[in-house]
């Protein structure tokens, strides 16, 4: 073969090879990335999409400490700087703590109260539910249920805590899963 000959072939296999070589690492970016986002987050909180109409609030206890927990005993959190009237997690925030909402009247299961129960307007018009007043939270560090990971965290500018079935939030749980990941501080 001539070397315009093997010019002209290896000018077609880059024509043809480039394209297909860039579609395979942009198919393994896509894959891996999607992957990586999912392990990397909790499970979808039952309410937090829309797909669940109604909440229900229970309680968890673990080592002598009560906290409420949604029905599928995922750990509710406070954010310190919410008021009773008005959340102020959005963005970022409420990706990392995604609100407890639903479309209805939420229902107090075991060990809650429901005359505590109730729920605010958040600003993208969805229903947040509360507990005596403090609009309520998942972590999205939680993987599982009756984890408590996100307490004690200060992330978005406050503190986040663990709500007692009494309303008042806990500052300290005794033999609760630390903190993985250094928490919440890169928020």
């Amino acid at each position: 073969m001539t070397n315009l000959t093997l010019s002209r072939q290896a000018t077609l296999a880059l024509k043809i090879g480039g394209p297909l070589a860039a579609a395979g690492i942009l198919a393994a970016a896509c894959s891996s990335g999607g992957s990586s986002s999912s392990s990397s987050s909790a499970p979808a909180a039952p309410s937090s999409g829309g797909t669940t109409s109604t909440a229900t609030v229970d309680v968890h206890t673990s080592n002598g400490t009560s906290f409420l927990t949604d029905s599928a005993g995922r750990s509710l959190y406070l954010f310190g700087s919410d008021t009773s009237t008005k959340s102020t997690c959005s963005g970022a925030c409420a990706t990392a703590w995604p609100p407890l909402t639903a479309k209805t009247a939420p229902t107090a299961g075991s060990g809650a109260t429901a005359s505590d129960l109730g729920t605010i307007s958040r600003s993208d018009g969805t229903k947040q539910v509360t507990y005596s007043g403090h609009p309520l939270y998942y972590y999205s560090g939680d993987t599982g249920a009756a984890q408590t990971n996100g307490e004690g965290l200060s992330a978005f500018g406050a503190p986040w805590y663990l709500l007692a079935p009494s309303g008042q939030q806990i500052t300290s749980v005794s033999g609760a899963s630390a903190p993985s990941g250094g928490g919440g501080g890169g928020y």
